[in-house]
């Protein structure tokens, strides 16, 4: 059994730049499950990002821009059906972390 409470993600700079970007602010999520909590105007707005799973930043990061653009490619098709209602987990997700 994976014990949550001992894995801390650490935010890409990638992450934090599309946050500037979408006027929100990041931070390691409280939520042991998740990776990253997104706040606006200082309200929490949403969790993102299962810490089971890498992301952008991480596979270009550890994989190269060649295979951080085809997984991002392929999570926008998994998720097209949810990524777009504004201020949803996805919507969040899909723009910080993809």
């Amino acid at each position: 059994m994976v014990d949550y409470h001992h894995i801390m993600y650490e935010i890409k700079p990638y992450t934090e730049q599309q946050a500037k970007r979408l006027g929100v602010s990041v931070r390691p999520s409280t939520n042991p499950k998740k990776k990253v909590d997104v706040f606006e105007g200082g309200k929490k707005v949403a969790s993102i990002g299962d810490v089971n799973y890498s992301d952008y930043g991480s596979y270009l990061k550890e994989r190269g821009k060649e295979y951080a653009d085809e997984r991002r490619r392929l999570y926008r098709i998994r998720h097209a059906n949810t990524m777009n209602k504004i201020g949803s987990p996805s919507f969040y997700s899909s723009r910080l972390l993809w």
